[in-house]
């Protein structure tokens, strides 16, 4: 066996010290166990369920003719950097990934007051109506396993864009179910592009070629159920895909998947949807947000200087609806701290990412501490809890 076999994620670990005294996580994820769905999905698809296989060292989930290794980058928590594997077993995994109580005692130890859940969407399936059905079975297990401490644990729906009025059946339904966001692919899903191969792909970024965009006005009833049910939507860290399983290339992809998100909001914002839509609250989870007062800076002059030609007639700067509409969150983000005064840069929250390869557990205080050094305790607040509260609904 080698040093990094013998390592147990969910070894004791002791509570870390506060340097504040009330946070908010604008970010944490669920892992739920394949043998989740066997139990959620609708009656007719429940004998084609995932099932797990156990070879030597390494799970096995079997589905739809097919057998994957279980992949741990989504779940590292609990081990040391120098730990870290890719493929391994369930029993790698913290176990607060899927045992709700088990979260609330991890939450305990790292200092967290309120985490706002995200989770791996939906089946890999050829099967369209499969694919619809297990959003919605996936969905009600994380709001269920919120429902262990409902004053401290919310939900996001993830939602298919495929259908609109699917879509927005799909918004009142989280509302209904206390789900404080829905977070839907960073660019529309195709049906001309659905294959088996693509679908989770298709869940998590869409179709990044198609035909359609969100500035369209076929999408205009997402956003106007968004405003009507004070719903935030969400983007998460989707606009370009990391190869998570590719240790050549996983690290130069990590940091353009950040940047990237700029597009998801670019397309909206020029195309007049925040004029349309002044309420509307969207959300770029996990992208960093050092970047954003560049791009607003670029963008506002670049507007200036071409907004007459290419017949770009939006209301304002572009700077302006950052400012108003769009929210994002970071895990470690000394640089996007440091320039929160800056136009489109203030609306930021802090996220620990448990229990993701960059998680800050069981240091989360610690991060705060080094990221927040000099920095306004009235300032430091509104980042670490109060902009979630506001964009999360929460308050």
């Amino acid at each position: 066996m080698t040093v990094l076999e013998k390592v147990d994620a969910n070894r004791a670990i002791e509570a870390a010290p506060r340097v504040a005294d009330y946070v908010v996580d604008a970010d944490v994820h669920v892992t739920p166990p394949p043998q989740m769905w066997k139990e959620y999905l609708s009656p007719q698809f429940r004998d084609q369920a995932p099932t797990v296989e156990t070879v030597g060292d390494v799970d096995y989930i079997v589905f739809e003719g097919q057998r994957k290794q279980v992949h741990l980058m989504q779940s590292q928590a609990g081990r040391k950097t120098s730990e870290y594997k890719n493929v391994g077993k369930f029993s790698d995994m913290r176990l607060g990934g899927w045992q709700a109580e088990k979260r609330i005692e991890d939450m305990d130890r790292d200092g967290m007051d309120k985490a706002v859940l995200f989770g791996g969407g939906p089946l890999q399936t050829g099967n369209l109506d499969l694919f619809f059905d297990s959003f919605d079975a996936f969905n009600r297990w994380q709001s269920d396993f919120c429902a262990h401490a409902p004053k401290r644990l919310f939900s996001a729906a993830f939602l298919p864009t495929v259908d609109v009025p699917t879509t927005v059946r799909m918004m009142h339904e989280a509302k209904v179910r206390g789900d404080v966001a829905v977070n839907i692919p960073a660019f529309p899903q195709s049906i001309k592009n659905f294959t088996k191969m693509s679908s989770i792909w298709q869940a998590m970024t869409g179709d990044v070629g198609g035909e359609r965009q969100y500035r369209d006005a076929e999408f205009d009833p997402i956003w106007a159920t968004a405003q009507e049910l004070d719903l935030a939507i969400t983007f998460h860290l989707g606009a370009r895909i990391s190869r998570y399983k590719d240790k050549t290339n996983f690290l130069p992809d990590v940091p353009m998947g950040k940047t990237a998100m700029l597009e998801v909001v670019s397309i909206m914002l020029y195309g007049g949807v925040f004029d349309r839509f002044p309420q509307l609250r969207i959300g770029l989870i996990e992208s960093g947000v050092g970047w954003i007062p560049w791009a607003c800076e670029y963008m506002d002059r670049t507007w200036e200087m071409q907004r007459h030609w290419t017949e770009c007639d939006i209301k304002h700067p572009p700077s302006h609806y950052f400012d108003q509409n769009v929210y994002a969150s970071f895990i470690s983000d000394r640089i996007g701290i440091e320039l929160r005064n800056r136009p489109g840069c203030r609306n930021i929250m802090w996220s620990s990412d448990y229990p993701h390869s960059e998680t800050t557990f069981p240091h989360s205080h610690a991060v705060i501490a080094d990221n927040f050094r000099d920095v306004p305790q009235a300032d430091r607040d509104w980042i670490i809890a109060g902009c979630a509260e506001k964009f999360f609904g929460l308050g």
